[in-house]
């Protein structure tokens, strides 16, 4: 049974006792799903006008070749690892990839029903190799080369996205939006950015009626994305609707309070998960018209936060656990023919066929995850981080930022 057969199956259930699913319903689902990986199930739903150029000069993305390497890091097969350090203090890194910055969640109340979850970043200090906390900015996303970040403030939806340069600390461009936006992703090459955006905060939690747990609001209030060229600040916005019923989560428009869009490897597509739908996702031109899914994109999964390889050839898939207790599948991109790689969550590509992921110490719990490089034909993986203590969704559990360097 695949995935949205068993979001299905468990919708099918939740219809038959109500006929509205409750208040977080979408990120309730995608709790559950993270709870299950380890014991092999997989159920879907957790994960990114014209606009005013600014005539003021932007950081140039750097190519990456430059690594920060301050003394003291532990270097092994081409990595900069700590293994004690949780959340790390100092640079993280393994071939091609680094941990640009971590961010730890928090539930800040505003009233009575009313909270919204906050990020409070750690960014990487490009003099120092190490990580800085900052309480200025409510989103970050990192670009190729470590050297700029596009930044949210802390009200969101955002009336304007600042790109921030990682060597100097400053704001050096602000990009002005007609639409609120609440999250921000690269392309793979940098030069472009797609903001998603939302009529109220994505981050806004509420209680409903007769519970003491806080949970995302639905239905969602995401009205669309932009697709902004970087070096210019130009783009355009495209509005896009639910479809279905926003309230019915058998309708397919049912998604998560927070549902970004990216783009995708070859730059020609917009995409984001639809946890309900058939296919468990939807893709768009860059004007906004959905389109079918894209040659080579089929095995994408949304809520799997390494994607697609350097080269495109492969795509990062879901829990295994068939070889190893803790195990995650690797999937040609044409084909979908599967290889298992060790590490229980695949989050970030370090080389054509090395990663990084979660993983956790055999027989210790599913939640006691440190950062590890994974590589495909091996058996053996190379601790990054320490582990991270509580379980998902604790107050105080950090999660990583990776940017290609």
């Amino acid at each position: 049974m695949n995935v949205e057969e068993l979001v299905r199956d468990a919708l099918r259930e939740q219809a038959a006792e109500q006929s509205v699913a409750g208040a977080g319903f979408a990120d309730r689902v995608v709790a559950a799903r993270r709870r299950r990986r380890t014991r092999r199930l997989a159920a879907a739903a957790t994960a990114t006008v014209a606009v005013i150029a600014v005539a003021v000069a932007v950081p140039l993305l750097d190519s990456g070749k430059e690594d920060v390497r301050p003394a003291g890091v532990v270097e092994q097969e081409g990595t900069s690892a700590h293994p004690q350090q949780s959340p790390p203090r100092d640079l993280i890194a393994a071939g091609r990839t680094a941990l640009a910055a971590y961010y730890v969640p928090s539930t800040v109340r505003k009233s009575a029903t009313e909270a919204v979850t906050e990020r409070t970043y750690w960014l990487l200090d490009q003099k120092t190799g190490k990580y800085v906390k900052t309480t200025k900015w409510s989103y970050v996303a990192v670009a190729p080369g470590l050297k700029t970040a596009a930044v949210l403030e802390r009200n969101l939806p955002a009336s304007r996205i600042g790109l921030l340069d990682l060597t100097t600390g400053r704001v050096e461009r602000w990009i002005p939006v007609d639409h609120g936006v609440g999250g921000l992703s690269f392309s793979r090459d940098g030069r472009r950015l797609v903001a998603s955006t939302y009529g109220e905060n994505p981050d806004r939690r509420v209680k409903s009626q007769g519970s003491n747990d806080w949970s995302p609001e639905q239905p969602s209030s995401r009205t669309g994305f932009y697709v902004l060229d970087v070096a210019s600040g130009q783009g355009s916005w495209s509005e896009v609707k639910l479809g279905g019923d926003p309230n019915d989560p058998m309708s397919g428009g049912f998604i998560n309070s927070r549902q970004d869009f990216a783009l995708t490897h070859d730059v020609r597509y917009v995409w984001a998960g639809n946890p309900m739908g058939d296919i468990g996702k939807q893709f768009y031109d860059l004007k906004g018209a959905e389109v079918s899914v894209p040659a080579g994109e089929k095995y994408l999964s949304w809520f799997v936060d390494a994607w697609k390889s350097p080269d495109g050839r492969l795509v990062a898939g879901d829990f295994a656990g068939k070889k190893w207790p803790t195990s995650s599948w690797v999937l040609d991109a044409d084909t979908g023919r599967k290889t298992e790689v060790r590490g229980q969550q695949l989050l970030a590509w370090a080389g054509e066929k090395s990663l990084i992921a979660w993983d956790i110490s055999p027989g210790s719990n599913e939640f006691h995850q440190r950062l590890v490089l994974v590589t495909i034909g091996s058996d053996k993986e190379v601790p990054l981080s320490g582990f991270r203590k509580g379980n998902d969704g604790d107050a105080g559990r950090w999660e990583p930022v990776f940017a290609e360097r």
